[in-house]
Order: C-alpha cells, then sequence, then structure tokens
C-alpha cells in the first residue's frame, strides 16, 4: 500500500488544461467522500465545500480568480470559524488547517479516479464572499479546480524538483 500511495502522490500534479467533459456526479462524490474521511482538529470537521459545477457558478469562479484554467467544476472549501478547535492558550484556530487536510485529501482522490485538480489560493475572498453569499462564520481557504486533463497536458517543468531530504529534516530538534 505505501508504494501506492507513494506512486500516487509522485504522480499527480497540477492540471491546467482541461478537456471539458463534464465530471460525473458520482465520481464527484467519492472525491467529496475522501474530504469527508480526512482528519480535523478533535474531529470537529468545521469544512465546508461548495460543489461548483453549474455555468452560473463557474462564471462566479471566474470573478473571483483568473487561476479557473476554464475547469468544468471546482471546489470551494472553507471552514466554519465557529466549529474549529482554538488552542486554549492563545486561541489560535485550526480552521486553514483542517481546511487544507481536506482539500489534499480530495485532490489525491481526484487523481486516482482519473480527475487532474489544481489548489488555487490565488482569489479574492471578499468576491468569493459576494459571489456565494458566504455567510460570516465561513471563511473560504481553497478553491480546488478540477477536471479531466487535456490530451497533453504535463506538469509544470519544476514539479519533479525535490531539495534533498537532509535540508528539511532534523532530528531532536534544529
Amino acid at each position: 500500500m505505501y508504494e501506492e500511495f507513494m506512486r500516487l502522490a509522485s504522480e499527480r500534479y497540477s492540471v491546467r488544461k482541461f478537456d471539458g467533459r463534464a465530471l460525473e456526479a458520482e465520481i464527484i462524490e467519492k472525491i467529496l467522500r475522501a474530504g469527508q474521511l480526512s482528519p480535523t482538529a478533535c474531529n470537529r470537521q468545521p469544512q465546508r465545500i461548495a460543489v461548483i459545477t453549474s455555468p452560473e457558478g463557474l462564471e462566479k469562479l471566474r470573478r473571483c480568480t483568473e487561476c479557473h484554467f476554464n475547469a468544468p467544476a471546482a471546489l470551494l472549501v472553507c471552514h466554519d470559524k465557529e466549529e474549529c478547535w482554538k488552542r486554549s492558550y492563545d486561541g489560535a484556530s485550526s480552521g486553514d488547517i483542517d481546511a487544507a487536510i481536506v482539500t489534499t485529501h480530495m485532490m489525491l482522490a481526484a487523481w486516482a479516479l482519473g480527475v487532474g485538480t489544481t489548489w488555487v489560493m490565488h482569489f479574492i475572498p471578499e468576491a468569493v464572499r459576494e459571489e456565494f453569499s458566504l455567510p460570516e462564520n465561513l471563511e473560504p481557504t481553497a478553491l480546488l479546480v478540477m477536471g479531466y486533463p487535456a490530451p497533453g497536458t504535463a506538469p509544470y517543468p519544476g514539479h519533479l524538483e525535490r531539495k534533498p531530504i537532509e535540508q528539511m529534516i532534523s532530528y531532536n530538534g534544529f
């Protein structure tokens, strides 16, 4: 299983060109299920996800970000600020982290199902709030644009470059 996961993780890349086919509802449901299974702080599950597939919804998305890549679908991943776990001594919230874990699970599940994605954080939060009528308690964290990769898509040229692991890992402190 480890080898399968490592292959999935290493082969997945951000897809920025889609073939235009709509994603089937069953595929989207499987991707959302992966998000539902994601770990969150104290299992609070503060994620709230809007599925964007209609032409009207996709047009709203285009008004919020230039990084929509004309994807036929997107997931707007938010967290409910009132439901997040917070550290007692400084009030730090788990919301962004929880939403990031959920988005990562969905991104990897999508790839396993043959669906390409790009994680988008480059969006205008105020525009997202307005276009999608977000209540105050919901904080937009990420957009996961997705669809079937167009023929000939390839990873960004620097995708496979990795720093040596020794630059990132330290045992017993820094």
